[in-house]
């Protein structure tokens, strides 16, 4: 019977060195316990499913519906991905041997870290604590998870789902704020796995660096959109308004900003006012479909942005309800906060172009982003765009979705964040790639490889690896 210790009765230094000894004991290599215990992870998310729903609509307010799509949904596939595929995932590599290593061969095998911690963020509180824990888990980690104190209602099911059900020395919850961080971070991993923003994004990589720990940092940014004159701008505006204000627009992948064609400007500016009074009425702080401000420091923040721009559509807030209209905003200066910070929030700034070229301009000025979104029946049009910019991801008339698919990672790149994950992308994201050489028993041996180095050694050499290499 599986040994359950609760939090509370261990301070964080002791839970660290229990997962430390779990992992030394091997159990966690052998493969049958992880597909077991990945299988065991699964049956109780879907034994909790509307404890989850309840946690993330006290949280969020998000609708349950728009829980299942984009919290627990994505994590069942995931799982589901992982025990069709694991078995290949974790086989041994044969690779080719170089001639001067024969006789012998030559193989990959993939390996766990060991010890893994994951911090999580607040806006998709579950499946980003829960995803990556299934990457972990198949690898054959142990992991500890520090899910975000924002979201306090979801931080509590996933640690009554975890630390009431799986040895503590395997995957355990630690709840807190700054300080148990901190205290996290005082430890030495074998790798981290962090999801948030640049800022703390520093702060964990300088605290990996200490011990050249290796990590993955999925962050944010200021993600463009950008709609063509030759776009359906009926359906772009229907798919922008799903991608931005999803949660509240509260999402690391939402368009941050759009630039819109001259020649297409109104008509989009009309198709997004319609496509949000479609989606959340005439009045969305009172839609049951429309998320809140996860507190009152982000929905002030945002409430500072309104500010920024000519607001053409929303920007009615209520403050109790911590929640903001979808806004569009017009022409905010380029230098103002609404466009130098990363928004986060329903707010959209908007600005027009006359040809792909400034657009191109302008996005290779800021960092780069998450992700780059781009809506037109060119294929020209796209090659250009896509050879000219840097993003960790692109969706093509659509938004986000890129996101959704197992066979691609999932990261950004430079300011976005370094590493992604997603299927096999995340089980190799939480193996070290080991090499392993083996050579025949036979006591043969090149020649040229030991000294002394003859007279008319290195022209033989040569001509050798010109002819094999």
């Amino acid at each position: 019977m599986t040994s359950v210790v609760m939090q509370a009765d261990m301070a964080i230094s002791q839970i660290v060195k229990n997962q430390k000894d779990f992992f030394r004991s091997g159990k966690t290599k052998d493969l049958e316990f992880r597909i077991a215990e990945i299988k065991k992870l699964n049956k109780l998310v879907q034994q909790y499913e509307q404890d989850i729903y309840d946690a993330l609509y006290n949280d969020l307010n998000k609708p349950h519906y728009e829980s299942m799509m984009v919290e627990t949904g994505p994590f069942y596939a995931e799982i589901k991905h992982t025990l069709k595929h694991i078995r290949e995932w974790a086989a041994p590599e044969i690779v080719p041997t170089s001639l001067f290593n024969t006789p012998g061969s030559s193989k990959i095998i993939r390996e766990p870290y060991g010890n893994i911690l994951v911090i999580a963020p607040w806006n998709y509180p579950f499946q980003l604590t829960f995803s990556p824990l299934v990457g972990a888990m198949a690898a054959g980690n142990c992991v500890i998870m520090k899910p975000s104190e924002h979201a306090p209602h979801t931080s509590a099911i996933m640690k009554k789902i975890i630390n009431e059900n799986f040895d503590s020395g395997y995957i355990h919850v630690i709840e807190g704020g700054v300080k148990e961080t901190q205290e996290l971070l005082n430890e030495r991993w074998d790798y981290i796995f962090y999801t948030g923003g640049p800022e703390v994004g520093r702060i964990i990589y300088q605290a990996a660096a200490k011990h050249l720990t290796p990590v993955t940092l999925e962050l944010g940014g200021k993600s463009p959109c950008v709609v063509h004159k030759d776009a359906d701008i009926k359906l772009a505006a229907k798919r922008i308004a799903w991608g931005k204000w999803i949660n509240s627009g509260q999402t690391c992948l939402a368009p941050d900003y759009l630039f819109v064609h001259i020649d297409a400007k109104d008509k989009l500016i009309d198709a997004l006012k319609n496509a949000i009074i479609h989606a959340y009425g005439n009045e969305p702080i009172h839609s049951s479909d429309y998320c809140k401000i996860i507190n009152e420091k982000h929905y002030n923040r945002l409430k500072g942005y309104l500010n920024d721009g000519e607001i053409l559509f929303g920007g009615k807030f209520d403050d109790e309800k911590l929640k903001i209209e979808p806004t569009l905003l017009f022409n905010a200066p380029f230098h103002s906060t609404v466009m130098t910070e990363e928004i986060f929030g329903p707010i959209l700034p908007i600005y027009t172009y006359n040809n792909i070229e400034e657009v191109i301009e302008f996005v290779n000025s800021r960092e780069k982003p998450l992700a780059t979104y781009l809506f037109t029946k060119s294929s020209a049009i796209q090659n250009k765009y896509l050879n000219n910019t840097s993003s960790g991801g692109v969706t093509i008339n659509d938004t986000v979705l890129h996101i959704s698919s197992s066979e691609m990672p999932f990261g950004g790149v430079g300011e976005s964040g370094i590493g992604g994950y997603h299927g096999k992308f995340s089980f190799d994201t939480f193996s070290h790639k080991r090499s392993v050489l083996i050579r025949g028993p036979q006591p043969l041996d090149n020649f040229l490889r030991f000294p002394p180095y003859k007279k008319g050694r290195m022209n033989l050499m040569k001509a050798l690896l010109k002819r094999f290499l």
